[in-house]
């Protein structure tokens, strides 16, 4: 694949504190350890060419969730940091395009194409990965910047979180974007 057009957006989604609550390892690891290295290599590469960042912050009205605005995992990670001058834009629910003025903020910047990385894959990405399908924009997911954690299915079998992020990107791609790696969006 080649790079992504000159119309394209960076899309940060969740990389806040939060994800490194012991909360969400209770049921098995996470997948993906380099995630956050890899998005960090995305965020130098897109900055270093001044291309268009947004990061998505999760600003949970509920004050046990490990995003709450008032709690401690509520500031971005520091390989996420954004830096002065980029777009941070807050969301309450999953899709970070519902209750939001990204679309807004995109279509006005005439960008087309997004470039997704962040948490969870089979939550807050996914469901923003969708809605930007749906939306008419064409979607990069870049698979070794995302991951999630292990989870028991709906018969109480645990699923693996390598399972759970390779369903979730099956889900997704072809319909929805076309699944890619960071060495494709960033060489």
């Amino acid at each position: 694949m080649e790079k992504p057009p000159p119309d394209a957006a960076l899309l940060i989604i969740d990389v806040q504190k939060a994800i490194d609550d012991p909360r969400w390892h209770r049921i098995g690891p996470r997948n993906n350890p380099q995630a956050e290295a890899n998005i960090a290599t995305l965020l130098a590469v897109w900055r270093a060419a001044s291309r268009p960042i947004v990061h998505i912050r999760h600003d949970s009205r509920d004050p046990a969730s490990s995003y709450s605005a008032d709690g401690p995992g509520h500031p971005f990670k520091d390989e996420a940091m954004p830096l002065p001058g980029e777009t941070v834009i807050a969301k309450q629910v999953n899709s970070a395009f519902i209750g939001t003025g990204l679309d807004d903020w995109l279509r006005g910047r005439g960008i087309g194409t997004l470039v997704v990385a962040g948490v969870i894959t089979n939550n807050s990405v996914e469901a923003t990965v969708r809605m930007a399908g749906n939306l008419g924009y064409d979607v990069r997911l870049v698979a070794d910047a995302c991951f999630t954690f292990a989870r028991l299915d709906r018969s109480g079998r645990l699923r693996t979180a390598e399972e759970v992020h390779d369903l979730s990107l099956a889900n997704m791609d072809g319909e929805y974007a076309t699944v890619v790696e960071t060495a494709q969006v960033s060489g």
